[in-house]
């Protein structure tokens, strides 16, 4: 077999693989926005095809109305929005920090920070958090989540925050201390605004978080259902008597919570790659 042959098959066999990944990792949702058109009685008949007969958008419009969808999706537009805008900020100061700051201790602090990624307590952590809220005041709203969320400080995020500002040249801190510029001053001025691929990066991966976390939100606006967000209202949707038996409005429910997350990453993919690979090329 000749190199260009070899190179051939190994090319078809590598695409073929992606495609196969491809379309496993993308059936779920393909099924969910297809289901989310058929009616009740087609989705019990014969759940196994994939195509509507005839697409249903009353489906949306029942499910928009019983789950009081436009109250729960403006309620998950403004904590996502704020704890992205508020994950940036802190993610990429304390990545700058650890990458540009001087002084004792540095990468073992940053050590036991990053080590924090490979403990797991899950759901445990939910009481504690819940009466540090409690004692704070702030939990029966969306702002106690919005706080915790921001100060709680993603790891993953730092580490590809500190990676990313590590690829930019120390020449240009330098220049700017020569004119003056203090440390922070630096980071606002000058590395920030280089930072757009990392604050896409960054953004995507927390508001996918903040749009799909369900225990935290549920937890926090239990007392007070009006401030329920998305994911927490899609849940409750099926208890709902008319909703609990007619699948077609819960596939509905779930289409509507994917549709922005699927737009926030078509329109920020370039940045998001950037941003993920940045970090991983350095000298």
């Amino acid at each position: 077999m000749s190199i260009k042959t070899s190179k051939r098959v190994s090319d078809i066999l590598t695409y073929t693989i992606l495609i196969v990944a491809l379309a496993i990792a993308l059936f779920p949702i393909f099924y969910t926005l297809m289901a989310s058109g058929k009616s009740n009685q087609e989705l019990l008949a014969n759940p196994s095809s994939i195509i509507p007969e005839k697409f249903i958008f009353d489906n949306y419009i029942q499910a928009w109305n019983l789950a009081n969808f436009k109250q729960y999706t403006f309620n998950s537009v403004y904590m996502s929005f704020f704890i992205v805008l508020g994950t940036i900020i802190t993610c990429t100061t304390a990545g700058y920090v650890f990458e540009r700051g001087k002084f004792k201790g540095k990468e073992f602090i940053f050590g036991i920070v990053l080590s924090s990624m490979f403990v797991s307590l899950g759901s445990l952590t939910l009481y504690p958090v819940l009466m540090i809220a409690k004692f704070l005041g702030i939990n029966k709203s969306l702002w106690g989540i919005v706080i915790i969320r921001v100060l709680g400080l993603n790891v993953s995020n730092l580490f590809i925050a500190r990676g990313y500002i590590s690829t930019i040249p120390k020449e240009i801190d330098e220049a700017a201390k020569i004119d003056g510029c203090s440390f922070f001053g630096i980071y606002r001025h000058i590395i920030f605004p280089l930072l757009k691929p990392l604050i896409a990066t960054i953004g995507i991966l927390e508001f996918r978080s903040a749009w799909n976390d369900y225990l935290m939100p549920l937890v926090f606006t239990m007392s007070n259902p009006k401030r329920m967000p998305l994911v927490v209202g899609i849940v409750n949707l099926k208890n709902t008597g008319e909703a609990a038996a007619n699948w077609n409005v819960m596939l509905a429910g779930t289409a509507i919570s994917i549709i922005p997350m699927i737009l926030i990453f078509i329109f920020f993919n370039r940045y998001f790659i950037d941003g993920l690979t940045a970090g991983s090329v350095k000298g």
